[in-house]
């Protein structure tokens, strides 16, 4: 089933809106995108970004540790970044490559806000 919301979305918004669905870290977005954004710098995504951000339909938030009911260990979102320190966060380019080891903790990741939510039916 199609939804309008999402048919009007551009191709790099929808690979943002994939990517917050999936609550992947930022640099899994790499995958979602379409060329020339896929290989272009991170500043040509920054833009994007923040518009969805001020639509509010995405949070950005850190990797933080989270527990499983059966005592394992695992991550989860943490609680979303205030807006006013998303622009430096996201301008620097550590934030949107995977990080050497598989370790998650602390790196910036994507979730559907409620409207976010409807949008991407």
């Amino acid at each position: 089933m199609s939804y309008p919301a999402t048919n009007e979305l551009s191709s790099a918004e929808r690979a943002f809106m994939i990517n917050a669905s999936e609550i992947d870290i930022l640099p899994g977005v790499w995958g979602d995108l379409d060329e020339p954004l896929a290989s272009g710098p991170a500043s040509d995504l920054l833009p994007i970004l923040l518009t969805l951000l001020d639509k509010g339909w995405i949070h950005v938030s850190r990797v933080i540790p989270w527990t499983a009911p059966d005592g394992a260990a695992g991550f989860q979102p943490g609680p979303p970044l205030p807006r006013q320190d998303l622009a430096a966060l996201l301008s620097a380019a550590a934030n949107w490559e995977y990080p050497e080891s598989d370790e998650w903790f602390g790196c910036l990741t994507l979730t559907l806000t409620e409207a976010g939510r409807e949008i991407s039916r």
